[in-house]
């Protein structure tokens, strides 16, 4: 019997797996592949092909190339391929590996992708159900978030899916994030086309849209949009790939950071499915704390009630002066089991994203508004703590309970503060004796002991926005720091320390919240910045928030107190989550966990899990499963934290150059609150609006950066721009998308030399320009 000759694999480079058929000839007369096989080799083939890859794949060469370019122009013209002769492929069709954005789930809350580019020649962008897969060495799948963008294998399906879906895609790595630059606000030009506002204040220039690529977007709309150009001599120019909303007409500018970070703002429908399909809770088995008058307090617009307070002396005799104190958190944990879709979208988000106009919470409103939401008069599962501190505020003992408990009263921190103030509200009479009372009685106790403790004590006053009935920037206001909040704070830091103390005794692994010391190139410009205003940071081995403590008591008498604690901040670590403990230093605390927010932050319901596990409270504790991917878990969601943390940031810059957008040539008094080559960051009174003065409109002279100071200094005239200085400025320009702000600085420069440092070199950047 003869033998079937041997299925030849072509080693050219691209062309790994494609097979042609057994003992075919490239004779001349039998030279070209058929249109099949061309079509098959451009769905193996990986990477880009066009005429010279299939003729190197077929062994075309000499007259033969000739019959070969008109095939593919003939193929062109039916319709079967799209693309240059440099890069050929079927129309309609996905290559083997490609870059896909991930932009929304499907019904089952699975990813649902689309091509990164598509040619409008080639129809609708097929969406692709995105597989999840390990990350190598790890035991659990690699994390993909809408907005990322992936390079990904793809798989055609013989038929499409129940969702209608026709491909798979099994991302092979997750790439970079630099999104920010293709979203903008798109505006209309007159005769068609128009140009696309940046988003971004580091990149202030707009992109110019022809008509025809204008995606049908209106005056306002966030797009998302391609960078490219007709050829290489052309100019870069912007093709709208897909209007998001407006911005300004919903009176929603926090649209922007949502689709700039990628947060996940939807629920998918089979998660709120299974949050309305929740059943309410049984009380029986559990700790009955109806009977006890435990308060919520909280901000007047909270959105969310998840912790309550009680406090009572202690009638032990043998702890006088002394105080137990119940800290009651919601028991999201009976609701959001491990595994389940509603625990994985999450564990996605990883925690509640707080805008102005809206919240992008962490769990959907059936659980965070209603089941789990500490309402006043209500039956509501808890997870609870009973502390016993004597009368020095230090804590004796303290155990844990799966409680059943009855807020008696919703208050906010201004109605609190006011009845102990001796301006009691009708709702607050009856509670005054047997509960606020006790509570700041207790909390006496507790500040003594967290004074003796010695934890960073910055005073940063937070900026409120507050919009009015249209959506639109009506003040920006400095809440009073209130005994109220720091009372409610302490009871949380110690309810905290105990669930890492509890999980450390019973060996149960856990997420702690870590906050490491400062690094010691943070701590040389600290000190460098203090030593112009004469104030000196010890060098010591085994530094404690103390000494920070030390240098903002003497910044108190100094004109620029704030800027001092900006500074200090600045040089501070970034606190996050992580399986190894080594302690919090802004708390100056051994061991720190987060137990207090479970509905609005994942790391909290990992530690709820883990309680429940180690005290044997339920089924419901930490799975197996979980323990090994905590590592992972801890990591995800501290980059989660600091996405939030960007995105409503940036959202409250926005507002506020909006609010700004109308006074252009106002004048406005501020400080100096940064100072690079480039120019000087002006933060204004009252709003805390942060604009740029560039340094080439500072004068008639070259001014150079000095670092150390952190100063401008005027090179011939000697005037002197430095950090901490007041000022008076102009607005010039505002670009609210970005939330860019440009002053022009009215004030001049300080005369006479600046202070320098003991023993440290001043170098000197000719900066600015000669007018």
């Amino acid at each position: 019997m003869a033998k079937t000759p041997p299925v030849k694999r072509f080693a050219s480079k691209g062309t790994k797996g494609f097979r042609v058929r057994p003992g075919q000839r490239h004779t001349r007369e039998d030279a070209l592949p058929s249109r099949e096989e061309i079509l098959v080799f451009l769905r193996e083939h990986e990477g880009k092909a066009g005429k010279r890859e299939i003729a190197r794949a077929f062994n075309i060469k000499g007259e033969a190339r000739v019959a070969l370019k008109k095939l593919l122009a003939e193929m062109s013209a039916e319709g079967s391929l799209a693309g240059t002769r440099k890069e050929l492929h079927e129309r309609g069709k996905l290559p083997p590996v490609t870059v896909l954005e991930v932009t929304g789930r499907d019904s089952d809350g699975d990813l649902v992708a689309h091509p990164a580019v598509w040619k409008d020649a080639d129809g609708e962008p097929p969406a692709v159900l995105v597989l999840t897969r390990r990350a190598a060495g790890s035991e659990r799948d690699v994390t993909i978030a809408i907005g990322d963008r992936i390079l990904a294998r793809i798989a055609e399906l013989n038929e499409p899916d129940v969702e209608g879906l026709r491909y798979e895609a099994e991302a092979i790595k997750v790439l970079p994030r630099d999104r920010r630059r293709l979203l903008g606000i798109f505006r209309t030009r007159k005769g068609g086309g128009g140009s696309i506002e940046p988003i971004d204040r580091k990149e202030l220039r707009a992109w110019q849209v022809r008509p025809g690529n204008d995606g049908n977007a209106k005056d306002g709309d966030l797009v998302r949009f391609d960078l490219s150009a007709r050829d290489r001599h052309s100019l870069t120019e912007a093709r709208v790939l897909e209007a998001l909303g407006n911005p300004d007409d919903q009176r929603k500018i926090s649209l922007i950071a949502v689709h700039a970070h990628g947060l996940p703002d939807d629920f998918p429908a089979s998660v709120v499915a299974e949050s309305e399909q929740l059943a309410s809770f049984s009380p029986e088995g559990r700790t009955d704390l109806r009977a006890t008058p435990l308060l919520t307090i909280d901000p007047v617009d909270a959105r969310d009630h998840d912790d309550a307070v009680y406090a009572e002396p202690d009638t032990d005799p043998r702890n006088r002066g002394g105080y137990v104190v119940i800290v009651a958190i919601a028991d999201v944990a009976h609701y959001v089991r491990s595994g389940t879709r509603l625990d994985k979208e999450a564990q996605l988000r990883g925690n509640s994203v707080y805008f102005p106009d809206r919240v992008v919470p962490m769990l959907p409103e059936r659980i965070s508004n209603d089941l789990c939401s500490l309402r006043e008069l209500e039956d509501r599962p808890c997870l609870s703590v009973r502390m016993t501190f004597d009368a020095t505020g230090k804590k004796r003992r303290h155990e844990f309970h799966r409680a059943v408990m009855k807020s008696a009263a919703k208050l906010s921190y201004q109605e609190a503060q006011a009845a102990i103030d001796g301006n009691v509200s009708s709702k607050c009479a009856p509670l005054m004796q047997r509960a606020l009372l006790p509570l700041w009685q207790a909390y006496a106790a507790l500040s003594r002991a967290r004074d003796e403790r010695g934890p960073l004590d910055l005073d940063l006053p937070e900026r409120k926005i507050v919009l009015d009935g249209e959506g639109r920037v009506a003040r920006v206001d400095i809440p009073q720091r209130l005994d109220a909040h720091r009372l409610i704070e302490e009871m949380m830091i110690q309810a905290n320390v105990a669930a890492a103390e509890t999980l450390e005794q019973m060996k149960t692994p856990l997420v702690y919240r870590v906050h490491d010391e400062p690094s010691k190139e943070k701590l040389k410009n600290l000190r460098d910045f203090l030593e112009t205003l004469d104030l000196k940071l010890a060098v010591a081995t085994g530094l404690k928030p103390e000494a920070f403590n030390r240098i903002l008591a003497r910044a108190k008498s100094l004109p620029v107190p704030e800027l001092v604690n900006e500074v200090i901040l600045r040089s501070q670590a970034q606190a996050e989550y992580h399986p190894s403990n080594i302690g919090h230093f802004g708390l100056n605390l051994a061991r720190y966990a987060h137990f207090t927010s479970p509905i609005r932050r994942y790391a909290d319901l990992l530690v709820h899990r883990a309680l429940i596990r180690a005290l044997k409270l339920g089924a419901d504790g930490l799975a197996d499963a979980e323990i090994p991917r905590l590592a992972d878990t801890a990591r995800e969601i501290s980059e989660a934290e600091r996405r939030a943390m960007a995105a409503e940031r940036e959202t409250i810059d926005r507002l506020i150059a909006s609010h700004l957008a109308d006074r252009i040539d106002a004048t406005f008094e501020g400080r100096i609150a940064g100072v690079t080559r480039s120019g000087l960051f002006v933060k204004l009174k009252g709003t805390g609006a942060d604009g740029f003065v560039p340094v080439s409109t500072l004068g008639r002279d070259f001014y150079e950066h000095v670092e150390e100071a952190h100063a401008l200094v005027g090179s011939r005239s000697g005037e002197t721009y430095q950090l901490g200085d007041p000022v008076s400025v102009r607005l010039v320009e505002v670009i609210p998308s970005a939330g860019a702000i440009r002053f022009e600085m009215l004030t001049p420069g300080k005369k006479g030399a600046i202070r320098h440092m003991k023993g440290v070199r001043t170098f000197r950047r000719r900066t600015g320009r000669r007018h």
